[in-house]
């Protein structure tokens, strides 16, 4: 019953707190580093929105990422319908019916769970990241962006 009662609350915790999402750039950070940040934010899936999962930083390849994250009891999933490098520009991109589907795959998984939008680029300033963080704002989502 413990993954019904965790499920449960963090159901419970999402209405308590309102529509909430966190978000991430890796890039400057270690996977211990990341994973410590995500603990003490209470994440409990990193949503991987690389176009391109892989890395030359060491842990930060998907297989990697699915393999290790769940050791550190954080769960993995990766979701390219909203990665970048997309012809024509992301904000055009947002138009589309893959973008639609993605956003509907990461509102099912953030209210499920407490999850964290994560790209390589630290700052979501200048990372396709903020067109998500966008977006869901519109949405009525909070976004909480670690540093």
């Amino acid at each position: 019953h413990r993954p019904f009662l965790k499920s449960f609350l963090s159901r419970y915790n999402q209405v308590g707190e309102g529509k909430k999402i966190w978000a991430v750039g890796y890039g400057n950070k270690s996977l211990k580093q990341l994973v410590e940040l995500l603990h003490r934010s209470g994440v409990e899936e990193v949503v991987d929105i690389r176009a391109f999962p892989t890395s030359k930083r060491e842990g930060f390849k998907k297989e990697e990422l699915e393999k290790n994250l769940p050791l550190h009891g954080l769960s993995y999933f990766h979701l390219p319908e909203l990665g970048g490098y997309r012809k024509g520009g992301y904000r055009r991109f947002m138009k589309t019916k893959e973008f639609s589907l993605g956003m509907e795959k990461l509102e099912r998984r953030a209210r499920e769970k407490k999850v964290c939008l994560m790209c390589v680029e630290p700052l979501s300033s200048i990372c396709h990241r903020r067109f998500v963080i966008e977006e869901l704002k519109r949405r009525g989502w909070k976004v909480v962006e670690l540093e």
